[in-house]
């Protein structure tokens, strides 16, 4: 996959930022809610969303929290999945309160388990109104479906110190109630599930997005993916990209572009394997993902020439798995290429397949 730019469907439209995550998804409930009970049509939807969107937290608090040692950017590890009613489409938006039990600006869709948020007693449904002194706006009934509030509120927590208490301002059926909340410190990402048919997989420096359809058809493997656009953000690809004046979208495979954006991801497939280790994964998942992957839909999504063959992607992963040794966690030589300047010479990362 790539750093997000709009040239490629599987993997990403590089950079960019999907604003309504739920529309594609929630747009099928008023069919629902017109074929079946209304009660049971909104809890197979919003459910099926809250079961997808917090595998992804838990496998992006995997890897952010056990490769924190290797991110110059942190932030509090929580475990702690929050969403607006913003975020979902301005017809079902009443039912998503209802459903959520939204108490306030911001809600909690889940936690993961084990996690500091949940040893702190916050719980699925829970209502978020501030953190120490700072409180949250009150949502905007009518708002375009978006994710602005919630990047608000993440950006805030993103900023706060990794490794200190926080005090959370909760509100659960109208009570208010505080948590002392100890974090641990985690790489700086946020992870959203994009709901829709197509395979995108996108990072901008700050998110990561993955598309739903990967945890329906490989559903094992998602977390190679996941690394993988991780890896982008930890290498800082989108600020080191644009720093070389790269053309995105329909232009990243012209000219000089195309050296730059195959640097960036061999760079970012050769750390995810170290990120996948350090995280408990076996990294050969990461082989087994793209050798399902690649012969199914690389040529047919990724056609641009920004991207390197899947198999010489494969070859890479190899050399990088057999390079892991056994210390962990593992800080593999790419990691320092985040502070140089891209140089566009791609083919030193590629490794010769036999």
């Amino acid at each position: 996959m790539t750093a997000m730019a709009a040239h490629s469907k599987i993997a990403h439209a590089r950079y960019g930022n999907n604003g309504a995550l739920r529309r594609v998804f929630v747009a099928i409930v008023p069919f629902l809610l017109s074929v079946v009970p209304v009660s049971a049509a909104q809890t197979s939807v919003f459910e099926n969303i809250r079961a997808v969107d917090a595998e992804l937290a838990g496998i992006g608090q995997r890897l952010a929290i056990a490769n924190a040692g290797l991110c110059d950017r942190q932030e509090p590890g929580l475990g702690l999945l929050l969403h607006t009613p913003e975020q979902y489409a301005r017809d079902v938006r009443e039912a998503a309160i209802r459903h959520f039990r939204f108490d306030g600006p911001v809600g909690v869709e889940a936690v993961t388990a084990d996690s500091p948020a949940a040893e702190a007693g916050i719980a699925a449904d829970d209502t978020l109104l501030g953190i120490g002194e700072f409180r949250f706006d009150a949502a905007d009934a009518g708002a375009k479906p978006g994710t602005a509030a919630l990047v608000e509120v993440t950006r805030h927590i993103m900023a706060l110190p990794a490794d200190r208490p926080l005090t959370f301002h909760m509100s659960k059926n109208g009570t208010d109630h505080e948590r002392e909340v100890f974090p641990v410190p985690a790489c700086r990402s946020r992870f959203e599930v994009v709901f829709g048919p197509q395979f995108i997989a996108q990072a901008d420096g700050e998110i990561v997005q993955i598309g739903s359809r990967f945890f329906a058809d490989y559903p094992e493997w998602v977390a190679a993916p996941v690394a993988h656009e991780l890896a982008h953000n930890i290498l800082r690809h989108r600020e080191r990209l644009e720093a070389m004046g790269v053309h995105f979208g329909l232009l990243s495979g012209l000219g000089r572009n195309v050296r730059y954006f195959r640097q960036t991801e061999l760079e970012a497939d050769i750390l995810s394997i170290s990120l996948l280790a350090n995280a408990g994964y076996d990294p050969t998942i990461a082989l087994r993902f793209w050798r399902a992957f690649g012969p199914a839909h690389y040529a047919s999504f990724l056609r641009s020439r920004s991207h390197p063959s899947w198999r010489d992607r494969i070859a890479t992963m190899e050399q990088a798995i057999a390079q892991l040794g056994s210390d962990r966690p593992h800080r593999p030589a790419i990691l320092d290429a985040r502070t140089r300047p891209l140089d566009g010479n791609w083919d030193s990362l590629l490794a010769k397949r036999r």
